[in-house]
């Protein structure tokens, strides 16, 4: 079922309606990860939901403006799905949001929602985890807003302290083009096979995306008061510098570059940007182009986890985020 808003529009005669069709959001998961359809499966047995035609050899079904899609193949492994929904279906896609498991050499539960892209690879470089060297997705303006949801269904339900309610870095694939994010269920298939964990994360998407009675969460205007946007830099792949911030309201946020998505080479006398080798410049500008992008008329402000860089990295960032004319945000500025 379509549903359609209708634009006016003046000619020289008349006025007529011309009824466009509404973006949608596509949900995705793949029967390959019990992560991932263990969530599908408990958002699919709340109301609403009808069964659409197969799209590539993927089941969907549809609920207002959401279409969810599932595969078999690795999670990482559909490119471009959002353009190919758009050429075969002829429905303009919103964004993309993925359900997934994570994993995590701690084995420690955690309930996860990360950006994508793995912009400090080189062309020719491998991508195992998918995507393309180079490339930030656009990362979906819904993350802030929905890790402080996450947290509050999360706490309702019981299910902290036991699981980690966090962020996570920037990291992997697929290639789309539309905003991104990743929902994740971690750390090893006892808890990807948690049917509360499954519930609280349907619930997610659920009271998210406004398939209840209640109004969609965190969708992005350049009208709204709070137009400040948060670019990580720097830290671990948890960036608990960065969540201190992130968890507060009204915080919206961007990519979160660890420093694993930061290679710098030691120079012999750092000080010129220049002699600094590595591609931790074209990672920093990728991720801010691409945040920019999904956040219009928004003020991007790098905030940046000192502790986690040496004097002469954070100086060479510093002068480079100058440079290019980004701004650096102090935790104060986020208030």
């Amino acid at each position: 079922m379509l549903h359609w808003t209708t634009i006016p529009t003046a000619t020289a005669t008349a006025t007529t309606a011309v009824t466009m069709p509404k973006p949608v959001t596509l949900v995705v998961a793949t029967t390959a990860d019990p992560a991932s359809i263990g969530p599908a499966s408990s958002l699919l047995a709340m109301p609403g939901w009808l069964p659409r035609p197969s799209f590539q050899g993927m089941i969907s079904f549809a609920n207002k403006e959401v279409r969810l899609l599932q595969h078999d193949n690795s999670i990482v492994a559909e490119d471009d799905l959002d353009s190919r929904w758009e050429q075969a279906i002829g429905e303009v896609v919103d964004e993309v949001i993925f359900l997934s498991k994570h994993t995590a050499v701690s084995n420690r539960p955690a309930l996860t929602i990360h950006p994508i892209g793995v912009p400090h690879l080189r062309e020719g470089d491998a991508v195992p985890q998918g995507g393309r060297p180079g490339w930030a997705a656009l990362p979906d303006p819904r993350m802030g807003p929905w890790i402080r949801l996450l947290k509050r269904i999360a706490e309702s339900r019981g299910l902290t302290p036991e699981f980690e309610i966090t962020m996570e870095a920037t990291h992997h694939g697929p290639v789309t083009s539309k905003p991104t994010m990743f929902l994740e269920i971690g750390s090893t298939m006892e808890y990807w096979r948690r049917r509360d964990a499954a519930q609280v994360m349907a619930q997610l998407v659920w009271e998210g995306l406004g398939l209840g009675e209640g109004e969609p969460v965190g969708k992005w205007s350049s009208e709204i008061d709070k137009k400040k946007v948060l670019l990580g830099v720097g830290g671990g792949h948890y960036v608990p510098r960065h969540m201190d911030i992130i968890l507060k309201e009204n915080v919206w946020v961007g990519h979160l570059l660890s420093g694993y998505s930061l290679p710098m080479e030691d120079p012999a006398a750092p000080g010129n940007l220049n002699e600094i080798g590595g591609t931790w410049k074209e990672a920093i500008r990728a991720s801010y182009e691409a945040t920019k992008a999904a956040f219009p008329g928004g003020e991007i402000l790098a905030h940046l986890d000192h502790k986690s860089f040496k004097s002469w990295q954070k100086n060479v960032i510093v002068a480079f985020l100058d440079k290019e004319n980004i701004k650096i945000g102090k935790p104060k500025d986020f208030n």
